[in-house]
């Protein structure tokens, strides 16, 4: 299948890009908050409240949404994208609402401290963090005590991945489920990993040259990509996980190493789905949830967290 042509069309509206310098963080960040929808276009919710959340990396802002009125909800902590240096509650925010929409469950999204003010492994700890503080408040978000998912896109997919694998190591067994969309989920950029790098380097938004550069600050802050907590791809054991449900873009330079981490989990035994979108470029879910192909993950989403 060929590029949506509803994104197509945005893709030829788009600069040619220079990736021979990294992005700076400052104007980079006050450009996404410039284009944030007003309150009044987004989706409608019963309650959403910005709180701070106590952790062990410290107090976190997160932003719980509350699709609607009832007794007790499942839990879905979710982490967004940005590739470490940018993002925000805001910027996200109509993910995480198609979220708690779509499932039906409490999301408490979390805005974690970025790169390169804050060095690795701050943000992931601040995720970490959340996740153990969504469960310890359980009674406060009226959690019904079922699901405990992590969802996140890109880099935040990355921390779904991290997150999960401190959570099992730290004997931590409450996380149901976890959804990756489009991870980033190994920080080697080698063009020969994986064939998609090189498929799909150009023209589909994100371009495999801006790889490296987007992502140095947090690798220039400490983050090596041989750690497994870095690329939750070189995790040895992958065994004892929650189930997952991996969702790629077929036009993604990040499309294949996505794939492989869903492939790795499978053959370790976890219940994995892996989902690839046709005519879907990265970071569909967050600039083109409004078309009916892309919103579908929303809803593929829900479907998963009915499992057991």
């Amino acid at each position: 299948m060929t590029v949506h042509p509803e994104i197509a069309k945005v893709l030829a509206t788009l600069p040619t890009p220079d990736h021979s310098t990294p992005p700076d963080p400052v104007t980079m960040r006050a450009s996404e908050a410039e284009r944030v929808p007003p309150l009044e276009e987004r989706v409608p919710l019963h309650a959403v409240e910005d709180v701070t959340a106590a952790t062990s990396a410290g107090e976190v802002p997160v932003r719980i949404y509350t699709p609607v009125e009832a007794d007790s909800y499942g839990l879905l902590v979710y982490f967004h994208g940005g590739a470490f240096f940018s993002g925000s509650l805001d910027t996200h925010d109509g993910v995480a609402r198609s979220l708690a929409k779509e499932t039906g469950h409490e999301v408490v999204s979390v805005g974690y401290r970025l790169a390169p003010e804050s060095a690795y492994p701050a943000g992931l700890q601040d995720c970490y963090g959340v996740l153990r503080w969504a469960a310890e408040h359980g009674a406060d978000l009226k959690w019904d005590g079922g699901n405990l998912a992590v969802a996140g896109d890109s880099s935040g997919g990355n921390f779904v991945a991290g997150v999960t694998a401190m959570a099992h190591d730290d004997g931590f067994d409450r996380v149901t489920h976890q959804v990756l969309f489009y991870p980033s989920v190994d920080l080697d950029f080698d063009l020969d990993r994986y064939a998609s790098l090189r498929e799909n380097a150009r023209g589909y938004g994100l371009e495999t040259d801006a790889l490296k550069p987007f992502n140095s600050f947090y690798l220039d802050s400490g983050a090596d990509p041989s750690d497994p907590l870095v690329s939750p791809v070189k995790r040895a054991d992958l065994s004892g996980l929650p189930s997952a449900l991996v969702i790629t873009a077929e036009y993604d330079p990040l499309r294949d190493e996505g794939e492989r981490y869903g492939r790795r989990l499978a053959e370790a035994g976890v219940d994995t789905r892996v989902s690839r979108y046709a005519g879907a470029n990265h970071g569909f879910v967050v600039n083109f949830a409004w078309l009916e192909e892309c919103y579908r993950a929303f809803r593929e989403t829900a479907e998963f967290l009915k499992r057991p």
